[in-house]
């Protein structure tokens, strides 16, 4: 499962090198199966903590900061999705990991749905919490709304970078990755990525809005699951859950775990 010629037995916490960049890593080590754990957009490892400590110690838990976010990790040229699901090869690369579960949450959805679709090989399986919905919500009047939401954030966001909660990136480049991400989310674009797997994944699916968000738009995004379940016998949901998208791994923590537990269940069943 791991490689033994990274210090796979002992916690590890450092700077990995990517291209023109480097992602601030953290490595519980031991034995257990590696989960590995994508983030939101622009969201920090620390998100994690609380589905990490619902889990416990039998697993070896791989998380780490994105390009230019958190405190660490450094500023890129590229923030391109496609240079995100190559970084998941690069920390894995980098620990030793050979096959690993993945986790993603939001735009982490998205990169762990790809990555199990390239990689079945390396996959144990994923978990898709509330992300990585095949649904066309991008259209030139929502491009404009993103693009003013950023510009709108961008007078106090840079305050916030030294404490790692806002990317050290333009408003510019977030609205650019967040439109890129709504053309990725078009059902002939992410549809076929889905529809590829053929690892176990479950999806922990939240309720109501998130930021940016109108009433009823995330609800309605989320009913595209259904054609998704029913074409693919891989993929189901593993729990519907009260909370909206934005506390979904403060408040469901323990949903998430259990997805985690089912996909590794599954893994076991099939040696």
């Amino acid at each position: 499962m791991t490689k033994n010629t990274s210090g796979a037995d002992a916690k590890w916490a450092g700077m990995v090198p990517v291209d023109d960049t480097a992602l601030a890593v953290t490595d519980t080590g031991g034995p257990g199966i590696p989960v590995v754990y994508l983030n939101g957009q622009f969201a920090t490892q620390g998100y994690w903590r609380r589905a990490i400590a619902e889990l416990g110690t039998g697993w070896r838990h791989i998380t780490y900061d994105e390009r230019a976010r958190g405190r660490k990790s450094k500023r890129s040229a590229d923030y391109s999705f496609e240079t995100a699901v190559r970084d998941v090869d690069a920390v894995l690369a980098a620990r030793g990991v050979d096959r690993a579960l993945v986790v993603g949450w939001s735009y982490g959805a998205f990169i762990a749905a790809h990555w199990a679709s390239r990689n079945p090989d390396r996959t144990l399986g994923a978990v898709l919490v509330d992300g990585a919905y095949p649904y066309d919500w991008l259209d030139d009047a929502m491009e404009q709304r993103i693009r003013k939401l950023f510009r709108r954030m961008s007078w106090f966001t840079p305050l916030l970078r030294p404490t790692g909660i806002t990317p050290r990136m333009t408003a510019e480049q977030q609205a650019n990755s967040n439109i890129e991400l709504g053309r990725l989310s078009r059902e002939r674009e992410l549809g076929p990525v889905l529809d590829n797997i053929t690892v176990p994944v479950r999806y922990v699916v939240a309720s109501g809005t998130s930021l940016g968000s109108r009433s009823g738009e995330q609800e309605q995004i989320r009913t595209s699951l259904d054609a998704v379940t029913a074409r693919n016998p891989n993929i189901e949901i593993s729990a519907k859950v009260a909370s909206n998208h934005g506390a979904i791994l403060k408040k469901d923590s323990p949903a998430i775990a259990q997805a985690v537990r089912q996909i590794a269940a599954l893994d076991r069943g099939r040696r």
